[in-house]
């Protein structure tokens, strides 16, 4: 009975998320669903990707937390069209919070829709919001091993972006080792490794992000 109730939030959640795909694809929007662990760095690859985007694309955010308001504003100050989610407590974001996100962005304004789940490695990879691209966004302090401990999230990502590689000189991270668990459990996902504050490797993600948009 358990199992049955399950499938019947997660059918449900589906439904939404796939009206939340046709609103998106009605009005030409390319939607990024960005999930990571805490501290990996989601927030600021959303502002370095902001940055190195201006002119190219329009973007807006979402931004999923469990409180507060903070990642909000600091895109709200790029002059960005975001909305902030509170989830009181629950581990990521569902399709329902971001639908109703979607009533309060100028969506004929938008090119690209970034999304920033809650910070977690197991509950953001088995609801579907709607977004057309799956990243994770893992980060050098964490440790290499994180492919092979959250082998799901890692599984189910269109590219993975590997933060904070301005750190490797003073970290016992082994890039070889990361690739090798990500390559056992998706071989086909992108390695873009980049660095937030420094600004190396930023160009090939937005490459990347910019080549998954389709213009009107």
């Amino acid at each position: 009975m358990r199992v049955q109730v399950v499938r019947e939030i997660l059918s449900a959640n589906d439904q939404i998320a796939q009206a939340n795909q046709r609103l998106l694809d009605e009005n030409g929007i390319l939607a990024v669903n960005l999930m990571a662990s805490p501290g990996a760095g989601k927030t600021s690859l959303i502002l370095a990707t902001i940055a190195a985007t201006r002119g190219r694309a329009r973007l807006g955010v979402i931004e999923g937390d469990l409180a507060s308001r903070i990642d909000a504003d600091r895109v709200a100050r790029e002059k960005v069209p975001v909305v902030q989610i509170n989830t009181g407590g629950g581990c990521h974001l569902d399709a329902p919070q971001v639908s109703r996100a979607l009533e309060s962005l100028p969506l004929e304004q938008l090119d690209i829709l970034l999304i920033e789940n809650v910070g977690n490695l197991v509950c953001p990879a088995n609801f579907r919001l709607g977004a057309h691209r799956a990243v994770v966004i893992a980060s050098v302090p964490e440790g290499d091993d994180k492919p092979f401990k959250y082998p799901g999230i890692f599984a189910g990502a269109d590219a993975v972006v590997l933060n904070k590689t301005d750190l490797l000189p003073y970290i016992a991270f082994d890039l070889a080792r990361f690739r090798r668990g990500l390559q056992a459990v998706n071989p086909k996902a992108p390695l873009l490794s980049l660095s937030c504050a420094s600004g190396q490797g930023l160009p090939a993600w937005v490459d990347w992000l910019l080549g998954q948009f389709k213009p009107r």
